[in-house]
């Protein structure tokens, strides 16, 4: 067992872990923090995607030892310490960019990140960035509308 410390959601967390467990399952099945969703578990649906130091990561394939020092956002940390919505949650329902809602937490990190990192000049910008985050419902349209009204602000 190894103790890591992390900075979740503006908060300090200390937690001791097995060194094989993801930062998914530490975060989920530990620390309460479900809307961070397992989706595949290995990498390609996107589901899981949490902010690493300002950075997107797929927290199923991230250790959770792999964490130990970093700031780690899940989806709800994402808003107002008052618990407003992020902009990019406002607009997510705005446009309607969620159906059953499962990869939802996921899409919304993904795109605070493509923000972020410069990666919303136009739409096919937009889907390229996303392209990692997969939606059984196809809510594609509203969620690249929703991303290129949060970066027209």
């Amino acid at each position: 067992m190894q103790q890591v410390h992390m900075i979740i959601n503006r908060e300090p967390a200390e937690v001791t872990v097995d060194p094989r467990e993801s930062l998914l399952d530490v975060l989920r099945e530990r620390l309460d923090l479900t809307g961070t969703k397992k989706g595949c578990d290995h990498g390609q649906c996107g589901a899981c995607t949490v902010h690493r130091d300002g950075r997107r990561v797929l927290s199923c394939l991230m250790m959770a030892v792999q964490a130990d020092g970093a700031e780690v956002t899940t989806i709800e940390g994402l808003g107002g310490a008052d618990g407003t919505l992020h902009p990019m949650q406002e607009a997510f329902v705005t446009h309607d960019a969620l159906q059953c809602g499962y990869c939802t937490p996921g899409q919304i990190m993904s795109a605070v990140a493509c923000l972020a990192e410069g990666h919303a000049r136009d739409d096919a910008q937009i889907r390229e960035y996303m392209s990692g985050n997969l939606c059984r419902c196809a809510a594609y349209e509203g969620i690249v509308a929703a991303v290129r009204e949060v970066a027209g602000r």
